[in-house]
């Protein structure tokens, strides 16, 4: 029978639950305990597929082909695990369910209401995901704010799993914010208070509150929290900012949190908590020399969690190769101009849809290969590589059909089987698919093995009735599907790195192993970085 540990927000949103929760996670897997997480979106998407990345950042896709929310990414570089998209649970998914049982005549002529059917729904899903994991505590993170009206039946629902699975095999968490105000010089505990009472109003008293803040907050604070909120003071954690994510759960155990769960949670344990390893994985981020800049240029670069499992995986390279990553965020836009380039020592053009910026993106290829700068291009990243490189030889009007349909050389086109779908979610090649890869390439030489599994989401596929003159003008295939009819990866002969691939690789790049290719472009601008400071000596 598993546990559960729930996380709730408060005060403000995006204030850390996820992180919150998958630090807890990671604790408790030091105890050498199987730890999976859920996260609940309260909107009414049926996915996170649709939604613009400006409002809800990154997509995150599951090794099951699912579109989910970025937290799931946090999970997973935190437990070290794969998680199902049944994990992302949206009050679309509850509802679409609930419908069509409805329709079905399940509920015998019952007048179908948010209690107990949608409640019942949504703890049904949660017991599918301990079925399916048989994992000791399953971690569920709440989205949004307590009191938001869209939470409500999701909230209700874990009161009532606390009620049916024993209040010793549940527990609450809740997340607020702690605000300092200078001008009168003092931290003010005051929302705290007013969010747990809201809370507490929702028939949940919680086990644990977890306060953010810009600085540590002194133990009389702690204690007014506590005494006011009605939790243990060992319960009351504060998670001051830090250096680096990866550092909260070193944060949260130096606080014991991971024993107070234990004893609250009656869990069977009989090792000792081991955070050596992922202390190790934090003083490799802290690195500061030498410093490696990267341009990411694409086109939702004024919000970096559109692109947070780039940054992370970045990250995880960086510390494998003993470097500090410098990201420069470089807007791929009509006013795109290469010299943002010259202090790069590698260039990433990330995935994305559509025409806008594509142009840039364009540029910085063409930039990189005349500099033998390294470059890496991820999904939308590897047709800008594509195209430049066949208007570069001899096919001037080169395109893709996603941005001209009726371009003369389509040297990138939608797949046959996707030109008949009308409906935009999750109707992508989505999720884990075979790459077989070529031998004596810099892809061979950084996964170190033929078969590879790596994790997509795209329409549009190198057009094979270019692939030959892809080939004439120095372009490697070096990966392709099992049945050598799909392009996976490319490179190009005579440059120091430049490769690109269909997948996207940084949804499995993890701190404590950082993804093959990402390792290897990180090496390559380690080395471009050396060899231009020893022409400017």
């Amino acid at each position: 029978m598993s546990k559960y540990i729930v996380v709730t927000g408060g005060v403000v949103s995006s204030i850390g639950k996820g992180i919150t929760s998958a630090s807890i996670g990671r604790i408790l897997r030091s105890y050498g305990l199987n730890v999976t997480a859920i996260k609940i979106d309260p909107y009414l998407n049926w996915d996170s597929g649709t939604l613009n990345p400006y409002q809800h950042g990154e997509v995150f896709v599951t090794e099951d082909g699912m579109e989910t929310d970025l937290d799931l990414g946090h999970y997973e570089r935190f437990l070290d695990v794969n998680l199902s998209g049944k994990a992302n649970i949206t009050t679309g998914k509850v509802y679409s369910s609930v419908i069509e049982k409805e329709r079905r005549g399940d509920y015998l002529g019952s007048c179908v209401q948010i209690i107990p059917h949608i409640t019942d729904e949504i703890k049904l899903m949660i017991k599918n995901i301990e079925e399916d994991t048989k994992a000791d505590v399953i971690m569920i993170e709440v989205g949004g704010t307590v009191g938001d009206i869209e939470s409500q039946p999701f909230i209700e629902a874990l009161r009532q799993l606390r009620n049916t699975e024993g209040q010793e095999n549940c527990m609450f968490v809740h997340v607020t914010y702690v605000p300092y105000l200078r001008a009168a010089g003092e931290f003010k505990t005051k929302p705290t208070q007013h969010s747990t009472k809201e809370l507490r109003g929702l028939g949940i008293n919680p086990d644990m509150i977890v306060c953010r803040s810009e600085l540590p907050l002194a133990a009389d604070i702690k204690n007014k929290i506590a005494h006011f909120c009605d939790v243990q003071p060992k319960a009351v954690i504060n998670t001051p900012d830090a250096h680096s994510i990866y550092e909260v759960p070193l944060i949260m155990h130096s606080a014991n949190v991971g024993d107070f769960i234990i004893n609250r949670l009656h869990l069977d344990v009989d090792t000792k908590p081991d955070l050596y390893g992922w202390s190790t994985i934090v003083e490799d981020l802290k690195i500061d020399k030498p410093e490696i800049n990267i341009g990411v240029i694409g086109k939702y670069t004024e919000l970096e969690d559109a692109y947070i499992s780039i940054r992370e995986a970045l990250k995880h390279a960086g510390a494998e190769n003993k470097v500090k990553i410098e990201i420069d965020w470089i807007k791929a836009d009509d006013e795109f101009n290469t010299d943002v380039l010259k202090e790069c020592d590698g260039l990433l053009i990330p995935g994305g849809f559509g025409e806008r910026g594509i142009q840039g993106k364009l540029e910085a290829v063409k930039y990189a290969i005349e500099n033998k700068v390294p470059i890496f291009g991820i999904c939308l990243g590897l047709h800008a590589m594509v195209i430049e490189l066949a208007r570069l030889n001899g096919y001037p009007d080169a395109n893709s059909t996603e941005f001209d349909e009726n371009c003369k050389y389509p040297v990138i086109d939608m797949m046959e089987k996707q030109k008949e779908i009308k409906n935009m979610g999750g109707t992508m090649r989505l999720g884990a698919y075979p790459c077989l890869i070529k031998e004596k390439t810099i892809s061979y030489e950084a996964f170190a093995k033929k078969h590879v599994l790596e994790r997509h989401r795209h329409r549009y596929e190198i057009n094979n009735d270019y692939r030959d003159a892809l080939e004439k003008m120095g372009v490697t295939i070096a990966g392709v599907s099992p049945d050598d009819f799909l392009v996976e990866i490319i490179e190009l002969e005579d440059h120091p790195w430049f490769v690109g691939c269909q997948s996207h690789p940084e949804f499995k790049s993890k701190p404590n192993k950082a993804h093959p290719l990402f390792a290897s472009f990180i090496k390559a601008a380690k080395e471009y970085n050396k060899n231009m400071d020893v022409k400017k000596a």
